[in-house]
């Protein structure tokens, strides 16, 4: 591009910076990839966010209750995240990790103090599919094994190897998925796919690991890979004792557990990671999203032991970078200094006794489930099928209300809620009101 016409272009902006939602779309549809949906049947432009807020192009304020999919952790534009970006973008943006920087390996540094148990060493890169690439890497290396068992209604990346370990149909674009992974059912206590009850059923959704990896052999499954919490899956919480005897099973094959944290982590839940809430410590830890606050960044993390099995060339271009590591140094320090995993857990209390109280009055609602600050609301219909027009309609009347929620689960029917841990109790009470209001409309 010329300078005049860099000029020219830079004149329109100051004069007229917004293009607009209806020129976005329409631009939108001419440059981007038709796989980009967006929400909503009349979107917004979104052009700034303060705190919990977000704003479009007109000056409407929105409740943010999405935090861009469980990332802005502490909310939009926090100004010690902002001045220590500030700071370290006019000092030194890149160089790879072929050279020596101070950010990473202090920020490596702290990640080892919070994690669970033993894990102790990090591996950077630029976003979750690619620390749940590098964490089943790491244990077909380890054990010299080449299967995986993941579970159906997952969500573990956008990549190749993400979209095969994948196990939500919506989000399993690739016709010709990676052979070595095997699907198992998730524990959906709501809709269990096996049919059964819980605690009578003995965890039979937990037992379905063993017969997975008896049936492969043992001898060639390196690891059972799952989230804690089921995020993109609808906020599938698991029943208690799953997540332990799932471990259980896996070290009595001499597999590995992964922990996908990739949503959960960082307070999310109410305690530094899901695992936490009952002492579990993984062999591999995977994390992004909150890390960063919306900063490019995630993390494989696992004990010394492991890692020294990868000892070939490793490299990740945007690994570690020198911004990116500042902003997650800072949102850690501001995590724990304001004790923000304490207080999701506090609101995390009011919120579910006030989503039961919705459930209680709305037949729409058919299930509330979730930890902390990630809540999952499904809606259904009288017969108990999703409810996903509904649920279209909910989101975009609550949009137009000034609250922006997700959707998620395999019916894309279950009413989503992450919102920054900054989000005060009064603000989810204002949330729950204009929900309560909101479901009056579509019973």
């Amino acid at each position: 591009m010329r300078l005049a016409d860099r000029q020219t272009f830079r004149e329109k902006m100051e004069t007229n910076p917004y293009l607009g939602p209806d020129e976005l779309l329409r631009k939108k549809r001419e440059f981007l990839f038709p796989c980009l949906y967006h929400f909503y049947s009349r979107p917004m432009q979104i052009v700034r966010g303060e705190g919990v807020y977000l704003f479009d192009h007109e000056g409407k304020r929105y409740l943010d209750c999405y935090s861009g999919v469980s990332t802005a952790v502490l909310g939009h534009a926090h100004p010690e995240v902002t001045a220590a970006v500030r700071e370290q973008a006019g000092t030194l943006v890149h160089t790879t990790t072929i050279y020596l920087t101070q950010p990473m390996i202090q920020l490596a540094e702290r990640l080892a103090e919070l994690a669970p148990g033993d894990l102790k060493r990090s591996f950077f890169c630029a976003s979750g599919s690619e620390a749940v690439e590098t964490a089943v890497l790491l244990a077909e290396i380890y054990t010299g094994r080449p299967e995986v068992i993941a579970l159906k209604g997952s969500l573990h990346g956008r990549t190749k190897l993400g979209m095969s370990l994948t196990g939500l149909e919506m989000w399993r674009t690739d016709p010709f998925p990676v052979p070595s992974v095997t699907h198992i059912c998730n524990p959906y206590c709501f809709r269990c796919p096996l049919g059964k009850t819980f605690p009578e059923c003995g965890l039979a959704c937990a037992e379905e690991v063993d017969r997975a990896i008896r049936d492969k052999g043992e001898e060639k499954v390196a690891a059972i890979l799952l989230e804690p919490i089921q995020g993109n899956g609808g906020i599938v919480v698991p029943p208690p004792g799953y997540l332990t005897r799932t471990a259980q099973i896996a070290r009595e094959h001499g597999a590995l557990l992964i922990l996908d944290e990739v949503q959960t982590g960082f307070g999310r839940t109410g305690a530094s990671f899901a695992c936490d809430h009952i002492g579990l410590v993984p062999d591999v830890l995977c994390l992004s999203k909150s890390l960063g606050n919306g900063y490019p960044i995630a993390a494989t993390m696992t004990t010394d032991e492991i890692a020294a099995a990868y000892t070939r060339p490793g490299a990740s271009t945007y690994g570690g970078n020198l911004v990116c590591a500042t902003a997650a140094q800072v949102v850690l320090e501001v995590l724990t200094r304001d004790h923000l995993a304490q207080e999701a857990f506090r609101l995390g209390i009011a919120l579910e006794e006030w989503l039961t109280q919705l459930m209680e009055r709305h037949h729409l609602v058919g299930d509330v489930r979730g930890r902390g600050l990630m809540w999952g609301i499904e809606l259904v219909e009288t017969d108990g099928q999703p409810a996903t027009s509904r649920t279209d309609a909910v989101l975009e009347r609550l949009k137009d209300d000034g609250f922006l929620l997700g959707k998620t689960g395999p019916g894309r029917n279950v009413l989503t809620l992450m919102p920054p841990l900054v989000v005060s109790l009064s603000q989810l009470e204002e949330l729950v009101g204009a929900l309560d209001s909101c479901l009056s409309c579509f019973s």
